[in-house]
């Protein structure tokens, strides 16, 4: 995907000048709290960072405030790793916060441990009205039993970012990305042979996220979870895929490093291509500017099988306690949630709108995409997204860390069997599942 970069930071300033003047004085979404002046608490891995993440929910915030002065959110900022650790203390001292950022790969063990309100509950009769128009297939994805439990926020799925300049360095066509993982390989050791790296898939990540994995498993007909609960991740689907992984490091078009020095390498315009989240758009942007060209290209399919990518990233779970204080985080959540709240996400945090029509509409991203269409293959692929699968039990979090750093590593870096990892490792999460 050409990206034109021509005013594209310019135009996403004045996209989102325009959005916070359309939102003062009173809220757009038409609705505030209807009990005077409430105050709630938002507890969030992005906020005050230094980073887009951070500067992204500051916007977020006021912008909010600005649109609903009757409503004070306090941010309340926490490490990724730690929230579930801060979430369980605070419920236990009886100061949980109203509503919190949740990465999807914890959820599943947030529902069973802590007290969440189901968001579709708190909306009440708002509901339909609200979603209508949201990716269909995002929210099918995160519904159980029919029942949305956190609002889908902060979302991505995996995306092939491509060094344009390297692809025809080794006489590769960057107009004509690998679609399949054959093709991947092939062109990486195109490249590797012209003195570069090839590709480098980040699916065992310093962050124990699992989506990458999922995704590769899920592309390839498998699953790490059955439509039961029960453990999947040592069938034969989902030992090719992690072999497939493995081939790429064994036959030199992968190099067999970690995530933030593969990274690290494609930012340098060392790797050919990089397989991870959208959410990372700016910051690949931000290192290629005058030294190479950052195209991108669909999640890579498996021969003639669809890819079917899963999402990364978090929802918005409320936990307050009281009628009013519920009314008052719905409508925080209804907020960023809304197609003011998903541009500034797109365009400040990188993260994919989740309202389609937004795309196109100039009073949203249209001119950003106009400008930039790199997210666009993502896009595309919203369509068949994969819902994230949690391991049952309590410690389904701590089952997530088990796959990645005993079975996704091993095989992916240091040669491990993949039949005699996969069997191993699904032993001890099945055995943590119960005990």
């Amino acid at each position: 995907m050409r990206f034109r970069r021509r005013g594209r930071r310019v135009l996403a300033v004045a996209l989102l000048a325009t959005v916070s003047a359309g939102l003062g004085g009173c809220g757009e979404d038409g609705d505030a709290s209807r009990s005077g002046q409430v105050t709630i608490d938002f507890l969030s891995y992005n906020y005050g960072t230094p980073d887009i993440g951070g500067q992204g929910t500051q916007e977020l915030l006021d912008a909010f405030h600005a649109a609903h002065p009757d409503i004070t959110v306090r941010p309340i900022g926490v490490a990724t790793k730690d929230v579930l650790t801060k979430l369980r203390t605070d419920a236990a001292a009886g100061e949980i916060p109203d509503v919190a950022q949740i990465g999807w790969s914890k959820m599943a063990e947030a529902n069973t441990s802590l007290p969440v309100v189901p968001v579709q509950d708190v909306a009440g009769p708002e509901w339909e009205a609200h979603v209508a128009g949201m990716a269909p297939g995002v929210m099918n994805a995160v519904a159980s039993d029919g029942k949305v439990t956190a609002m889908p926020y902060t979302m991505s799925i995996p995306i092939m970012y491509v060094n344009a300049t390297l692809f025809t360095r080794a006489g590769l066509d960057p107009e004509r990305p690998p679609t399949t993982m054959a093709e991947v390989e092939q062109a990486a050791l195109q490249i590797k042979k012209a003195g570069a790296e090839g590709v480098y898939i980040d699916a065992a990540n310093s962050g124990k996220s699992d989506f990458l994995t999922q995704s590769l498993i899920a592309s390839n007909g498998g699953a790490l979870v059955g439509p039961d609960g029960a453990v999947t991740l040592d069938q034969p689907a989902a030992v090719e895929a992690l072999a497939a992984l493995q081939d790429l490091t064994a036959s030199g078009a992968q190099p067999a490093v970690k995530s933030e020095d593969g990274i690290a390498a494609f930012k340098a315009g060392k790797v050919g291509m990089l397989v991870t989240s959208t959410a990372l758009l700016a910051a690949l942007d931000s290192a290629a500017e005058g030294v190479f060209d950052l195209r991108t290209a669909g999640f890579p399919r498996f021969g003639d099988k669809p890819a079917r990518p899963t999402y990364s990233g978090a929802g918005l779970a409320v936990f307050a306690p009281d009628e009013a204080r519920q009314r008052a985080a719905w409508t925080f959540v209804k907020f960023l949630t809304s197609e003011q709240g998903f541009t500034i996400i797109t365009t400040k945090i990188g993260y994919l709108p989740l309202r389609e029509s937004i795309v196109n509409d100039p009073r949203y991203l249209a001119d950003y995409f106009a400008a930039d269409g790199r997210m666009l293959p993502s896009l595309g692929q919203l369509a068949t997204v994969t819902p994230y699968t949690s391991f049952a039990g309590k410690r389904a979090n701590e089952a997530v860390v088990v796959l990645q750093d005993q079975a996704v590593e091993p095989i992916m870096l240091r040669g491990a069997d993949p039949p005699k990892t996969m069997t191993e490792t699904a032993g001890k999460i099945r055995a943590m599942a119960k005990a």
